[in-house]
């Protein structure tokens, strides 16, 4: 199975359950063979009408985030948790969060990314089991399935505190991403293969 092979049979047949959603897949792109995996919560609108993860005003200030480090999109691979568009861009609900889970751990499991980046609430919480808000876990390390996890601020909150000053939410992304492209340049060749224990991931809800 491919990356490409997956979108496929994601394409073929939406999920029962999921019919509040947008019918437009948002399936993922970026570098198939990427070191780190970046995790979002659900498309938005210009999501949903372009097929493509993080091409709005959040995701272009995603790419500049990325570029302030030497990183571009294609360096990486970008997805969401949930693949569709939930009416007036709500969060998705913990039931579509749960539909949606084993089409993302196929996607982990073939990238085999050795750092994922969550950002914001919705996918941490989902990685770490926690209801901790982002303000406690973001710029800290996590082991997910011997996989490195760091949250992030969601690039649409950073948005809406636009202020650069030293303690601020911009601020404390750039520190963030100085410490994630660390340790990125410090990792060594990729495994082979990815296993997940549990198959399922373990829910939060």
């Amino acid at each position: 199975m491919t990356l490409e092979q997956l979108e496929q049979r994601a394409r073929a047949k939406k999920l029962p359950g999921l019919d509040e959603l947008s019918e437009n897949l948002v399936f993922g792109e970026g570098n198939p063979d990427a070191k780190l995996l970046i995790v979002g919560e659900a498309p938005g609108e210009d999501e949903d009408l372009s097929g493509r993860p993080f091409v709005g005003r959040a995701g272009q200030l995603l790419d500049k985030i990325l570029e302030s480090v030497g990183l571009h999109r294609d360096d990486v691979y970008i997805t969401n948790m949930v693949k569709y568009r939930p009416p007036g861009n709500r969060n998705p609900r913990p039931d579509e969060i749960a539909l949606s889970e084993p089409l993302l751990l196929e996607q982990i499991q073939l990238i085999r990314p050795q750092i994922i980046a969550t950002l914001g609430n919705v996918p941490t919480q989902y990685f770490l089991n926690t209801k901790e808000g982002i303000t406690k876990t973001r710029g800290k390390w996590f082991d997910w399935h011997n996989i490195q996890l760091m949250p992030l601020f969601h690039p649409a909150y950073l948005l809406r505190n636009p202020s650069r000053e030293k303690g601020s939410p911009k601020w404390l992304m750039w520190q963030d991403m100085k410490e994630l492209k660390r340790v990125l340049d410090e990792l060594g060749p990729k495994p082979n293969k990815l296993v997940i224990d549990n198959a399922k991931q373990e829910g939060l809800f």
